[in-house]
């Protein structure tokens, strides 16, 4: 006699993996067709935004690269202090991926903010790239929002480099950003993002 009977550790097997994927964390990817668009003045107004309606959140890291108007979205909005790396005879300061992940552990369902996913850590930190530090913090249930320009995908270095004639060294590997819940698109017209680097 036959047994319809489903095989219960595949059953088991199923429900668990189906429980990890819910219980990683979703990214989201303010991705700029250039430099100087604007993604991560995006990015904080959108978390101001989110703060607003109640979302838990935290800044990791932000560049401002010394723009005024970026530097007054990040007033209101929480941050975490960086860590100190000592590198050739200098102090640089880094995310600090394990206050990130306390903060998870005490803010379930908490989102933290990262800007410039492509960049390269500096040597000693648990992760070469800081792409992989969002991973861990994916792994971990929480909620990643990131910045990152079209240069910097492996498989259109390249192109960029023809077209450019600048080598990006910093990239990360396509299906990083293939990964991603929500991407958004951000761009100026060419003249406003012209003026933009002329001053900045």
């Amino acid at each position: 006699m036959k047994n319809d009977r489903p095989d219960p550790d595949a059953l088991l097997a199923q429900v668990q993996q189906e429980a990890q994927k819910a219980a990683r964390g979703k990214l989201k990817l303010f991705f700029g067709a250039s430099a100087g668009v604007g993604k991560t003045y995006a990015m904080l107004a959108a978390a101001q935004m989110a703060r607003e309606q109640g979302v838990r959140l935290i800044v990791g890291l932000v560049e401002t690269h010394g723009r005024s108007e970026t530097a007054q979205m990040l007033e209101h909005l929480p941050c975490l202090p960086l860590k100190d790396v000592d590198y050739r005879q200098r102090t640089l300061q880094e995310f600090d991926l394990d206050a990130a992940l306390r903060w998870g552990t005490e803010n379930p369902g908490g989102l933290l903010l990262l800007d410039e996913l492509a960049h390269s850590n500096a040597p000693g930190s648990r992760h070469p790239k800081r792409w992989q530090d969002v991973e861990e913090l994916l792994g971990r249930g929480i909620d990643v929002w990131t910045t990152m320009n079209v240069q910097h995908l492996e498989s259109l270095n390249d192109q960029v480099r023809g077209i450019t004639g600048v080598q990006v060294r910093e990239t990360l590997p396509d299906w990083v950003v293939q990964e991603a819940y929500e991407l958004l698109l951000i761009d100026l017209p060419p003249r406003e993002l012209l003026e933009r680097l002329r001053e900045g």
